[in-house]
């Protein structure tokens, strides 16, 4: 019997992400719009860890599937480690991605590339139907571009490159993305981890 799981976000794109990733005979992927779930949930945690499991718990509290919850930004050395946490509220709730993106570029046009080292950090946290809790963590290194490049990707992707590519994680095909992706990284490992249970 398929197990049922309700992977706790909005976004349509790590919901697909997610979905491609599991075994399709053996999981049924919903999205919480999908499973009827509308929670709302506050992110005050202090690393992404602590994001990932307050999504996971919020939603457990209203199904009794596996719920599966993600938090994940960009660290910029040059800024501290900032956006991190913020990363998906950086200038505010429904500024688009373009013109985050531009910001960033723009407060770097001076940084030299050795110190433009950046990194994606995605944790991924589970709750059972029994109340056990699970965590993983994946992280990509790479360093901010001086511009936009590729089509594929969401979010930071088109500024984020990465050095063994040479190019942005927005200009490598969604495959190659899953295999080295810090979100990528962290589904295999819940994943490995789900398959064990």
């Amino acid at each position: 019997m398929k197990k049922k799981l309700v992977f706790a976000t909005g976004n349509a794109n790590k919901t697909r992400e997610f979905r491609e990733m599991l075994d399709p005979e053996k999981y049924e992927v919903f999205s919480m719009k999908e499973a009827g779930i509308e929670v709302d949930i506050v992110e005050d945690g202090q690393t992404f860890e602590e994001n990932a499991l307050i999504k996971a718990r919020a939603v457990a509290a209203h199904t009794d599937s596996i719920v599966v919850a993600d938090d994940s930004g960009l660290e910029i050395d040059a800024f501290g480690g900032e956006p991190g946490v913020h990363s998906a509220r950086y200038l505010g709730e429904d500024t688009p991605d373009e013109i985050k993106n531009q910001t960033i570029l723009e407060r770097m046009a001076e940084v030299p590339k050795e110190k433009r080292g950046a990194r994606f950090v995605c944790a991924i946290a589970a709750v059972l139907p029994d109340g056990r809790e699970l965590a993983t963590k994946g992280v990509i290194e790479g360093y901010i571009g001086d511009k936009p490049m590729g089509e594929n990707g969401f979010g930071y992707d088109p500024i984020f490159y990465v050095e063994r590519y040479g190019v942005s994680t927005a200009a490598i095909s969604p495959e190659q993305k899953n295999e080295i992706s810090h979100r990528g990284q962290a589904l295999r490992q819940m994943r490995d981890l789900l398959e064990t249970l």
